[in-house]
C-alpha cells in the first residue's frame, strides 16, 4: 500500500491572506503590501489587482464557440514620477502558457510592458 502526501499545488505556493484579500503566494502578498505603502506615500497611484487584458476575442468556427483568451496581471498601477502605467506579474515559475500569453500581450499592447518579479 502506498501513501502520497498531498501538496498545496504543483508549485508549492501557499495561499496567503492580507487585508482580507487572498493571494496565490507569499511573494505576491508581500509585493501587494509594498505597493500599498508606495501608493500611500504618493509614489504610485491607481493600484489595481488582477486586471484583465483581452488577448484574443472569442469566435465561432464550424459551429463551435471558442472562448476568449485573457491575461490577468497581478498588479497594474501608474508611476507618479515616470507618468506611465506599470504592469507587474509576480512569478515563481514561468509556464509555457504564461510565456505565450506574455508574447501576445507584448504584441497587442505595444505601449505596455510586463515587469516580472
Amino acid at each position: 500500500m502506498f501513501f502520497y502526501k498531498k501538496h498545496n499545488n504543483k508549485y508549492y505556493n501557499k495561499k496567503t491572506m492580507v487585508n482580507g484579500k487572498v493571494f496565490d503566494s507569499k511573494k505576491e502578498a508581500k509585493r501587494y503590501v509594498e505597493l500599498v505603502n508606495l501608493e500611500r506615500a504618493g509614489v504610485i497611484k491607481d493600484l489595481e489587482m488582477q486586471k484583465q487584458f483581452i488577448l484574443l476575442d472569442g469566435f465561432k468556427k464550424n459551429g463551435k464557440m471558442f472562448k476568449p483568451i485573457y491575461y490577468y496581471a497581478d498588479f497594474v498601477y501608474t508611476s507618479v514620477y515616470e507618468k506611465k502605467t506599470i504592469v507587474e506579474d509576480v512569478k515563481g515559475v514561468r509556464t509555457e502558457g504564461y510565456k505565450i500569453k506574455r508574447k501576445l500581450f507584448e504584441f497587442i499592447y505595444p505601449n505596455l510592458t510586463i515587469k516580472e518579479l
